[in-house]
Order: C-alpha cells, then structure tokens, then sequence
C-alpha cells in the first residue's frame, strides 16, 4: 500500500448554476500532529478528529480576518475539546478527559460529554485585529444532537438561517468532512427557486449516500467525483490546512503576569520555579525567580511612567 503523500487539503466548489456550495477537507499531517501530543482512547480521538474536520469546513468561509474556536465542556467522561482554525487554516486542537473511566469505543456524543445534559458547545469567532471595545461574537450550542454534525447543523440553522449538511470522520490516520450549504437564492422574482430548491435536495441526498467507511477510505478527489458525477461543479483553487500552536513565552508569562505576584511568588517559594506546558503542542516553559521578578518589574515601571504622565 502506497504512503499518503499529498498535503492536507480543502476544496471548495459550487453546483453552477443554483446557490448550493460545497466543501471537502482531507487532514491527515495535520491530525497526526495533534494525537502525537497525547494518546487518546479511541471514542474521544474520533470526537476531536470530526471537530477538526468541522472547524476547517466552517472556517474557509468566515468572512474575516480571524479565528473560530470550537469548544465542548462536557459532563461525561471528556471534559473538555477543543480546536482552533485560522483563516489560513492553521490549526491545533487538544481534548482532556477523565484518565480513570473506561471509555467504550462505541462511546457517542451524548454518553461521552453530555451524560447528565449539562454539556455545552461554544462557538467563538475571534477577529485577529480587534477594533476598540470589539469583543469576539460567541455562541452557545445546545448539545442537542448524537453526533457533531448535527450540533453544527442546527447551529448553522438557528446562527446563520442558512441549511447546512455535514458529513464527519475520523480515525487515527485521518480525518475527513464534506459540507453542503444552500445559500440564499441571489435571482430576481422570476428565479427558478423550484431549480434551486431541486438542486439542494439533490446533493443532500447525494451526500447521505456517503458511509462512514467510504469517508475515512477515500480521498477528497475521488469522493468528489464519485459522488458528483452527473453535476456540473464549479471547482476552486484548493487551500492547505497545517497544524500550528500559537503559544509563545511572552504569552505565558503574561497568563503569569495575571496570576498576580503574591501568588506567583508563593508558588516559586514552594517549588523554585514556575513551570507550564502547552495543553496544544506540549512546548515547555519554565520561569525562575529572576524571570518572574522581570514580569513584575516590567509591570511596575509601566504603572510608575502612567503615574507619572497624569
């Protein structure tokens, strides 16, 4: 059997001629990058791999220059997921979970992050250059759904009034999505929304053939044609997405910074030096005394030239 070799890739397209779009993606470097950090049970790998398909679908479209985060705080056995995509599709993702339960591989949505209902999905779109007092828009998802493509689609449903379908999979080699969208008709009072209308159940219905198997079998090229043979496509330019965590030590010693210096120093009494890993990319960061009094110091002569300046 011959070695994946093609780079992660989304490929949008439009049915010509009827406001119905598409998407394929295809993460394979990408989501093994993300499980070489921490090994997870099978239920919980399959969970996150769907997310990350999902968040690279939704955010190919975004029509601004930041990220969407996807969260789930969970009341099961997982108690949190999480992915972040770009608008140049760089991502990263993590999940934490209770190393204690026995997670069947048969394990779904409801039975892993929403046993008792009190699970939760946040949608966040993060614009990368905040206008004064912009907060990022964020939304709170009923988990009301057995499988990540449903959450999605209903949210799609009530957050944007725009029908979506989406079909997710992943294993430990990769990760696969296609979405269908049917966008509002743009056509004049005579458009033939019948058309419209008969092209979007079309390609639902050709969507719904697709199985689980065939998804996490197949490349995105030859699923697209297999399933769309007999459609005039329009295909686009492809996009690359690739793993990348945005962690740095400024950013960490700012999260220090917020800690505040009694606490801070407390810890250091206690242990003689700060340390903290990335729950993304496993990068460690390790601050001493001289480091941290540096953070404060740093604060402190800002907060004395405001003072000084009033």
């Amino acid at each position: 059997m011959s070695q994946h070799k093609t780079p992660d890739t989304l490929q949008k397209f439009m049915f010509d001629g009827a406001p119905v779009r598409g998407e394929l993606v295809e993460l394979s470097d990408t989501w093994r990058q993300v499980q070489q950090r921490r090994d997870y049970p099978p239920a919980v790998r399959t969970l996150l791999g769907e997310m990350m398909a999902a968040a690279a679908l939704l955010s190919a479209n975004l029509k601004f220059n930041g990220a969407i985060v996807m969260q789930i705080y969970g009341d099961g056995p997982v108690r949190l997921l999480v992915v972040e995509c770009d608008g140049d599709l760089q991502m990263r993702a993590t999940a934490k979970f209770d190393a204690e339960a026995v997670i069947s591989e048969a394990s779904l949505l409801t039975d892993l992050v929403n046993l008792n209902g009190k699970g939760r999905f946040v949608i966040t779109l993060d614009p990368k250059d905040k206008l004064p007092g912009q907060q990022a828009y964020q939304g709170v998802v009923p988990l009301d759904g057995d499988s990540i493509a449903t959450v999605i689609e209903h949210y799609m449903l009530r957050s944007e009034q725009l029908d979506t379908r989406l079909w997710l999979a992943a294993d430990g080699n990769v990760s696969r999505g296609l979405l269908l969208q049917k966008l509002p008709s743009t056509g004049g009072v005579d458009a033939p929304v019948d058309d419209d209308l008969a092209t979007w159940d079309r390609s639902v219905m050709l969507g719904s053939t697709l199985r689980n198997a065939e998804l996490l079998e197949t490349d995105i090229e030859t699923l697209m044609r297999r399933l769309f043979w007999e459609e005039t496509i329009r295909v686009f330019d492809p996009q690359h997405p690739s793993f990348r965590c945005t962690c740095s030590r400024e950013r960490v010693g700012n999260m220090l910074k917020m800690l505040g210096q009694e606490e801070v120093n407390s810890a250091l009494a206690e242990m003689g030096k700060m340390s903290v890993d990335c729950e993304f990319c496993g990068q460690h960061y390790a601050f001493d005394k001289v480091d941290c009094a540096q953070l404060f110091v740093a604060t402190e002569v800002l907060a004395s030239d405001s003072s000084v300046k009033h």
